[in-house]
């Protein structure tokens, strides 16, 4: 997980504790349940969570790394190699163990690729 991915996963923690507070307050037995259940959850995740920080000139694609995609239509994309629960595809964001993170993985500036159904090259990678 990117270090960012850990104090994402700490940022929800307090925000479910009080939920969970506030459902109990109100007597909402439901909204109690599923507080519970996500800070069980992120509790897990919390626990077994690793920062894992990129070399700082990466020469491969890898976890915690940006790749910048040069599209056949002339178009660049930048994407950012994370962990599953820190994935957010519309901004960039992309999980290393997805379709188009298997495709980046250990590809090296100049390589071609498919992403998002069209070819494109490899032509930065950064920490």
């Amino acid at each position: 997980m990117t270090a960012e991915g850990v104090h994402k996963i700490e940022g929800q923690i307090p925000s479910l504790e009080s939920a969970g507070r506030e459902a109990k307050a109100g007597d909402d037995n439901a909204a109690l349940k599923h507080a519970e259940r996500d800070l069980r959850y992120w509790n897990q995740r919390r626990a077994r969570a690793r920062a894992v920080e990129p070399r700082p000139d990466p020469d491969v694609a890898r976890f915690g790394v940006n790749v910048s995609l040069l599209f056949d239509d002339g178009t660049e994309r930048a994407f950012r190699l994370v962990g599953e629960d820190e994935a957010e595809p519309a901004c960039g964001l992309v999980s290393w163990v997805s379709p188009l993170g298997r495709a980046l993985v250990g590809k090296r500036i100049g390589d071609e690729v498919e992403a998002m159904g069209r070819n494109a090259e490899i032509v930065a990678l950064d920490a």
